[in-house]
């Protein structure tokens, strides 16, 4: 069974850096995309930044500059570092899997989510 676990969130003040982590595990047959979401309290859930297998990257315009999403693939892991943080960017952050798992058909797959504050 497919499972993503989100790491790496926190309490830093406006201006600092986090570094996401998002462990993908289980029977894994391809990866097609993986995506960071956020979501705010009485906010939609918003994409954040989305990384495709053929290495190709789209950022929301709020972060652009800011946040970069990369990936380890023999770790099946995608990261999120987040520079220059502001208070802006408090949310919980979900990291989704747009993947085909052995034995079952193409679909998305989420994580539980990291909560990210930051502190002005």
């Amino acid at each position: 069974q497919v499972q993503l676990v989100e790491s790496g969130g926190g309490l830093v003040q406006s201006g600092g850096s986090l570094r996401l982590s998002c462990a993908a595990s289980g029977s894994i047959f391809n990866i097609a995309h993986m995506s960071w979401y956020r979501q705010a309290p009485g906010n939609q859930r918003e994409l954040v930044a989305t990384l495709a297998n053929d290495g190709m990257t789209n950022y929301a315009d709020s972060v652009k500059g800011r946040f970069a999403i990369s990936r380890d693939n023999a770790k099946n892991t995608v990261y999120l570092q987040m520079n220059s943080l502001k208070p802006e960017d408090t949310a919980v952050y979900y990291c989704k899997a747009d993947l085909k798992s052995s034995g079952l058909p193409w679909g998305d797959y989420w994580g539980q989510g990291t909560q990210v504050i930051v502190s002005s």
